[in-house]
């Protein structure tokens, strides 16, 4: 099990946490970390929208809670009210997972992060005007040789130009 958030404005994702057997005592100590003062991933957050997933606890949506972010859960398969969420499971899925063959918890924990690398890094986004979420370089060079940047073998790729 894979549990993200993802911040609606920013389209920015965070791995809350990966487990083979989720559970209460889990889904406690994610609440604990996306809640942490110094970087926890709600703070200076005002709402928190989540399915109906039974893990999430009455102690994990306590400790947000705590903190005065607001608990939002979702209507009953209502998927177009979550279509960033759904589209960032749909895009790691289908251009990612779907094509490896994992070796353990370690080698998902690998994909996962260099993935989301990817996302933030090199993925050009379309409802931000296909630009990137991080950008690294200006966005504006228009001479210097095209390069590319490849994560895992080449199974993600980025092509960029060179600043001249």
């Amino acid at each position: 099990m894979v549990l993200f958030v993802i911040d609606q404005t920013t389209r920015r994702v965070e791995i809350a946490g990966i487990a083979t057997q989720a559970n209460g005592l889990w889904m406690a100590q994610v609440a604990r970390n996306l809640n942490d003062d110094v970087d926890g991933f709600l703070l200076g957050k005002r709402h928190m929208i989540h399915d109906r997933d039974p893990l999430f606890t009455a102690e994990f949506l306590g400790t947000p809670a705590a903190t005065g972010v607001k608990s939002v859960t979702l209507p009953p398969r209502s998927p177009n009210l979550n279509a960033y969420a759904e589209r960032f499971v749909r895009t790691i899925q289908e251009s990612y997972l779907d094509r490896l063959i994992l070796f353990g918890e370690g080698s998902l924990r690998k994909a996962i992060h260099e993935f989301v690398a990817h996302y933030h890094l090199e993925r050009n986004h379309q409802g931000w005007g296909n630009r990137l979420i991080v950008p690294r370089e200006p966005q504006v060079e228009t001479s210097g040789a095209i390069r590319r940047r490849q994560r895992l073998g080449g199974m993600l790729n980025y092509d960029y130009r060179q600043a001249a």
